[in-house]
């Protein structure tokens, strides 16, 4: 990234930059310079921070951009540097606080435009054809109409002059990219195959730091390595009791996880045969020996409670799997609540979201950006789990993803060209409606389909 290394942090464009955006001064919209900045606003969970990261460094690439990320957010003790010889952190003197952004923000795009700062042609019709210092982008899930401009031809083509964009986003919006005309070529160009957007990018950008990847290798050895066949199951429960999220137990998923696995034939059959509980029992002893054994498999279990593996295990172990296959479950850990703002938590978080990425077949819950994650590293298409409703286990129990890219969520409905709303998941083949949220969009491989 050799535009990185000549505008980044450290170097001479960068500090320019930073002084000319610390001023608050507007240039001149016939200003040029190579060097125009993203800056990230890193929040949520650690699921959301990795599709959020890689939605802003494509979107960076497509607009010549240099992304530079929060450094307060933990990003250092959990990743390496992706970008020899520069950084992808923003100095400690950066000018702007993160914190002073949100929907209500007047320097937000959707705002200016709601204010009229700017008409309505290409080049916004600016003010004495000055820009902005920056220009801030509230891409949030609660995000409006006049924010939702941005993934519009016209919006791009004006911040396409802003020196500084600051972004804060908790979605992958990568599906909504490919929708932009002015991107479609270099997309094209950039992934022929269109469904490997995230496994390549998430591949380049992500690289665990040392303390991560010794949990990841020393939990693989262990548990996993010697395994015929490793299967990885990520459990995320949307169950709700009184006002509280719950993480169980819940038998109706636990029922709907071994369903999911069995009528897929990801795990076998339980034998009901007299005297198999033994048969297992002997099984693991000679599994847990140190000899190799090829006829068991490593289930891998990612959950906030230890309930659900502990389940399977002793479904397991008490009757026998039907063609006499060991199956031995190992969970990391259980944390029983999610705390994002928690290094020790988001560390081990990334150790099994790597974990799961290795397993050779993958069950995950739906609408979970932590499944995504791990679908999305494996270059899996894992099967779905769907939210159950009342309780109940959905018929059928899980779905197979149509590709491995993630969803998503709040993708906009609105026809820039047309200026109307219209369904966005039928205007090219590549982007369909996702499979765990109906309104929302995913890049697959029409060839596939």
């Amino acid at each position: 990234m050799q535009k990185q290394k000549k505008c980044g942090p450290g170097t001479r464009a960068y500090r320019e930059a930073s002084k000319q955006l610390k001023s608050g001064q507007s240039m001149s919209i016939n200003a040029t310079d190579d060097c125009n900045y993203l800056f990230l606003i890193i929040h949520a969970g650690l699921g959301n921070r990795m599709l959020e990261i890689t939605s802003a460094f494509l979107y960076a690439l497509l607009t010549n951009r240099i992304l530079l990320l929060d450094r307060y957010k933990e990003i250092a003790d959990l990743f390496c540097e992706p970008f020899p010889g520069t950084s992808w952190l923003v100095p400690s003197d950066f000018p702007l606080n993160d914190d002073e952004f949100g929907q209500s923000s007047a320097e937000s795009y959707g705002n200016m435009l709601q204010n009229k700062a700017f008409g309505g042609g290409t080049d916004r019709s600016l003010v004495g054809n000055r820009l902005p210092p920056y220009v801030y982008l509230h891409l949030d899930g609660n995000y409006g109409f006049h924010d939702k401009l941005f993934f519009c031809e016209d919006d791009q083509q004006f911040l396409r002059g802003v020196p500084w964009l600051v972004m804060r986003t908790d979605m992958y919006f990568v599906p909504s990219l490919f929708l932009v005309p002015a991107f479609q070529d270099e997309l094209g160009r950039l992934f022929p195959e269109k469904d490997t957007v995230f496994h390549h990018l998430a591949r380049y950008l992500f690289h665990p730091t040392n303390g991560v990847w010794y949990s990841v290798t020393r939990c693989f050895r262990s548990y996993l390595a010697k395994a015929e066949k490793r299967v990885g199951i990520q459990i995320r429960i949307y169950e709700t009791k009184g006002i509280l999220q719950r993480n169980g137990p819940f038998p109706h998923i636990l029922n709907q996880i071994l369903s999911c696995a069995q009528n897929e034939k990801l795990l076998p059959e339980i034998s009901m045969a007299e005297g198999a509980a033994d048969g297992t029992r002997n099984n693991r002893t000679a599994a847990g020996s140190g000899t190799r054994n090829n006829r068991t498999i490593a289930v891998l279990t990612t959950s906030l409670s230890a309930w659900y593996s502990e389940q399977i295990q002793e479904k397991y172990d008490e009757q026998s799997a039907v063609d006499g296959v060991s199956v031995r479950v190992f969970q990391p850990s259980h944390e029983e609540y999610q705390r994002s703002r928690n290094k020790g938590h988001n560390m081990k978080a990334l150790a099994e979201i790597y974990l799961l990425s290795m397993t050779d077949v993958l069950i995950t819950s739906g609408f979970s950006t932590f499944g995504y994650a791990a679908q999305g590293l494996a270059g899996l298409k894992p099967w779905i789990m769907l939210k159950s409703e009342n309780h109940v286990t959905p018929d059928p129990p899980c779905v197979r993803a149509m590709s491995i890219e993630p969803c998503f969520h709040q993708a906009p409905f609105y026809d820039c060209k047309a200026r109307k709303d219209t369904d966005l998941g039928k205007v090219v083949p590549y982007v369909r409606h996702c499979e765990d949220v109906s309104w929302g969009l995913k890049i697959v491989d029409q060839t596939h389909l």
